[in-house]
């Protein structure tokens, strides 16, 4: 069996280095990196009530969900133009751009008294993300390199998990009140913009003859960006069905679902957290690894018959996931430089949040044309080690350590 090409090791990229980033610049990056999970977490608990207040509106069953999964649809749309315009105007004033109007975008639905103005805005608000994601991962390629690149790819994984949960209780908690309230909470971009605007900065590039810019190297994408797509599928189907699961075995407490949705989420860090210990194996090994964590959790979870079982295979399946998307991001960003880094980077959050949107309408037409959400975790499982085994099969790179270091 053929093997994808191998990427050959470009010359260091050393565009970022004249001026030392630390920990202050990688805060910044990585709080921000937080912003797009407000979409797809804050406002599941009151999409109830968002219903009842325009029960009114034609066709109300089917503009409330997108309220929450526009954003998500945008990022995976719109990532790809994002990453383009990071490479031709620069990261710092596109990512400062776009945290104030997050900020604008966001809170729109505490005045607007339509529900299809509502879901416009969410449009907008994934557009915004889109450009957040993209300008925040490629400023920390570009800031940081080896060992604490890793690090902070991991890192922030972490971040984003541990917001998700926070931004779950807080958007219960808001929406006791009010379906508006949790909307407030998008207006925390706007310290972020300052911030961003004082403490980062636009890495110099290498000077070009030429104005276009250089190609990227898709030979060494197709594989990475093909295998992300798959990877934001089995990323989220822990996020979106545990619910459901523990819903099939007699939970009905919402407490005991966050609580066992919180000890998922600590698996989840795990992982993300020992991703700069593994990945000197290699991003592609550590992948396959990923994968096949993941994906026999995916199993035993469609089997589990009680709390305790679920709490295990839920843990085993979150620590897949915390080492899954910064191995799949490491191997993708390897080989670029730094003119090509905002349009991979693109291209990459693209795949990811395209295969996250795809996931819960592939799980419910499984679970449709199957037996039920057991047969749909099981194939889905069986996705997951399909995958790690066809990326450890057909892994790039010569040397364990070429798809790590590349653009190092």
């Amino acid at each position: 069996m053929s093997k994808f090409p191998a990427p050959d090791r470009p010359a260091p990229d050393r565009s970022a280095e004249d001026r030392p980033a630390g920990p202050l610049q990688a805060s910044i990056l990585l709080l921000a990196s937080c912003l797009s999970v407000l979409g797809s977490v804050l406002l599941a608990p009151v999409l109830p009530r968002i219903e009842d207040a325009f029960a009114g509106t034609p066709g109300v069953g089917t503009l409330t969900p997108v309220v929450l999964t526009a954003p998500a649809l945008m990022i995976g749309l719109t990532a790809v133009v994002a990453g383009r315009v990071v490479d031709r105007l620069g990261r710092k004033r596109l990512l400062v751009g776009a945290l104030i109007a997050y900020a604008f975008v966001g809170t729109a639905p505490l005045w607007l008294d339509s529900l299809p103005m509502i879901v416009a805005s969410r449009v907008l608000v994934g557009l915004t993300e889109a450009a957040i994601m993209t300008c925040c991962t490629t400023l920390l390629a570009d800031y940081f390199h080896g060992r604490d690149r890793d690090r902070y790819f991991g890192l922030q994984v972490v971040c984003t998990t541990i917001a998700a949960t926070v931004f779950f209780g807080l958007g219960g908690a808001l929406g006791a009140q009010s379906w508006r309230a949790p909307f407030w909470l998008y207006a925390v971009s706007l310290p972020l913009a300052l911030l961003a605007a004082r403490y980062l900065w636009q890495p110099a590039a290498r000077p070009r003859t030429a104005t276009a810019l250089p190609p990227l190297p898709w030979s060494r994408l197709a594989a990475p960006i093909t295998v992300t797509l798959i990877g934001g599928l089995v990323f989220y189907v822990l996020i979106v069905e545990l619910s459901f699961k523990l819903d099939d075995i007699g939970v009905t407490s919402t407490a005991t679902i966050g609580l066992v949705s919180a000890i998922a989420s600590l698996g989840t860090a795990a992982g993300a957290f020992l991703f700069s210990r593994l990945v000197r194996l290699g991003a592609t090994t550590t992948a396959a690894l990923a994968f096949a964590v993941s994906g026999a959790g995916l199993l035993g979870l469609s089997l589990a018959p009680s709390v305790p079982t679920v709490v295990l295979v839920a843990v085993v399946t979150g620590f897949g996931n915390g080492l899954l998307l910064p191995s799949l991001l490491t191997w993708a960003l390897g080989p670029l430089t730094f003119e090509q880094r905002g349009r991979g980077t693109g291209v990459w959050t693209s795949a990811l949040f395209l295969g996250q949107f795809l996931c819960p309408l592939i799980v419910l037409g499984l679970s449709g044309a199957l037996s039920g959400l057991d047969a749909a975790l099981l194939v889905l499982g069986v996705v997951g080690l399909v995958a790690g085994l066809v990326v450890r099969v057909l892994r790039a790179g010569p040397s364990p350590r070429t798809d790590v270091r590349a653009a190092g």
